[in-house]
């Protein structure tokens, strides 16, 4: 393995973000570390300093969060942060903190100075083990790439230099746990087969696909498939139950975007929600494009790639936890097939799907795919505790 190599002539100097002015150089360091890469997809800068505000995200409510940089000669050439999840903690009742949007050059001197930082911290808060990256929720930055650099992240994924991992491990982390993903193709058609078993499913179990034809109808029905969402990702590493502050944020940050014929639930026959999947034409090649930016362009670059998708992005898929094993998922990719097909749309990029979640790996054995990415989220113990992947 490559070895980062040490420039004991620098030195670096480590700042606590605590004004607007260091959070902006906060969220832009990642443009200048990743310049020209033709693989790194920049994230909306507005949408990054309103997850970083606490008047903007109400995940501060309950999180403890603390953010630096890092400076060789007064450029900034790092960042990390950290979060303490209470509500997580909570559910859990481990002492972990978590370790958030690390981004570094390629020095070892850097990613040792800024982890030590966020590791001192959280050991002064009495926490034994610091893991990630992970963000405020599991909608938020998790994992560093250790598998897949030659591709485009999807919307709801991560992209990172292939030397970050390596940092990571020679300042001390381990695996803790790691997410696939898949790109799936499509076929123009579907087994006759597939449709007998999904009007089966349906008819034995009392279930009702449905589909949406504006934003006002989906919009109407965002409570429920975020109640259904808190409940089918309980057991998940890394989740815990959205307030309904938090509910609303989310809905009001991704609602914008929802294309609602890419959008399916499942009903019972009492009419309560049992499933959902989200999938969005893929915007990839769009926010490349967009550096960041609505203005100029970008608003014009966003709206195209979703008025004329080629490629779709599979956001979430939840089912309630009783009904996982009985084909509900299987009938809500039949009927995103649908829609797919449709439009003319081939390939589906997944986001990432914890590696032990065979239920849902399972789901991709239908249809030609490959495994493509994987994510991978560490852990480094600070004084007690024993490990897990809560």
């Amino acid at each position: 393995m490559k070895q980062s190599k040490p420039d004991t002539m620098h030195k670096i100097d480590i700042v606590e973000v605590t004004d607007e002015k260091l959070l902006k150089k906060f969220v832009m360091l990642p443009f200048s570390i990743y310049r020209n890469d033709p693989f790194w997809v920049a994230p909306m800068i507005d949408d990054e300093l309103k997850l970083l505000r606490p008047s903007d995200n109400p995940a501060f409510e309950f999180c403890d969060v603390r953010l630096w940089l890092a400076f060789d000669g007064g450029k900034c050439v790092g960042r990390v942060g950290t979060i303490i999840n209470r509500l997580w903690q909570e559910k859990t009742g481990l002492k972990h903190g978590r370790l958030t949007r690390f981004d570094s050059i390629d020095d070892i001197d850097v990613a040792k100075r800024l982890l030590a930082t966020a590791e001192d911290y959280l050991r002064g808060k009495g926490i034994e083990a610091i893991h990630g990256p992970l963000g405020f929720t599991n909608l938020d930055h998790q994992g560093v790439l250790v598998e897949g650099f030659e591709y485009l992240p999807s919307v709801g994924s991560e992209y990172s230099k292939e030397y970050y991992h390596r940092l990571l491990e020679e300042c001390g982390y381990e695996k803790q746990q790691d997410w696939l993903e898949f790109r799936i193709t499509f076929p123009e058609s579907l087994p006759e087969k597939t449709f007998r078993v999904a009007e089966a499913i349906s008819k034995r179990y009392g279930l009702r696909v449905n589909s949406f034809t504006s934003s006002k109808q989906l919009r109407e029905k965002a409570p429920q498939i975020f109640s259904l969402f808190n409940e089918a990702f309980a057991s998940l590493f890394g989740t815990f139950a959205f307030t309904e502050r938090l509910k609303e944020f989310y809905i009001e940050k991704y609602m914008p975007i929802l294309v609602p014929r890419y959008v399916k639930t499942v009903t019972d026959n009492k009419g309560e929600m049992a499933g959902f999947i989200i999938a969005l034409p893929s915007l990839s090649r769009a926010l490349k494009r967009a550096n960041g930016r609505l203005l100029p362009l970008g608003w014009w670059y966003v709206m195209k790639a979703l008025k004329h998708p080629e490629e779709i992005d599979l956001l979430l898929t939840g089912v309630r936890p009783e009904l996982q094993k009985l084909g509900v998922a299987s009938l809500l990719m039949n009927e995103l097939w649908k829609t797919a097909s449709e439009d003319g749309v081939r390939f589906v990029e997944t986001t990432g799907m914890h590696e032990d979640n065979k239920v849902a790996i399972q789901m991709w054995k239908s249809f030609d795919h490959i495994q493509h990415k994987r994510k991978r989220c560490y852990i480094k113990w600070l004084g007690g505790g024993e490990e897990s992947k809560n």
